[in-house]
């Protein structure tokens, strides 16, 4: 039996953005292409361990990172804005979220936790 697959495509990089929908014949198989959800928004929980301001570097001792699949652990992050440096100290709890740019894992965003 042949399985007939629609696919649901979104196309336009413009704000005129224009959406096509094909209709599915009965009793087809929809394949439907959906956006996955933004999971660089998780904050992970952390422990400052050491700072490396010369080398813009963050040692954190930290729970799951689960956009990126990792257990917990400690390691060296890079960071994106040294700025994040000034704001941390040794021992300071906080929350943070990584992201995998250029293949290092990098620090975007760090805040007290509360």
């Amino acid at each position: 039996m042949m399985i007939l697959k629609t696919l649901i495509c979104a196309a336009s990089l413009t704000l005129g953005a224009t959406v096509a929908f094909a209709a599915p014949a009965p009793d087809a198989d929809i394949v439907v292409a959906q956006a996955s959800p933004n999971n660089t928004t998780d904050m992970t929980e952390g422990e400052v361990r050491k700072l490396d301001k010369e080398n813009k570097k963050l040692t954190l001792k930290h729970g799951e990172i689960k956009n990126l699949d990792m257990p917990a652990m400690t390691m060296v992050f890079q960071v994106k804005d040294p700025a994040m440096l000034d704001m941390v100290k040794p021992g300071d709890k906080v929350k943070f979220r990584v992201e995998k740019i250029s293949g290092a894992y990098t620090v975007t965003a760090i805040e007290m936790a509360k």
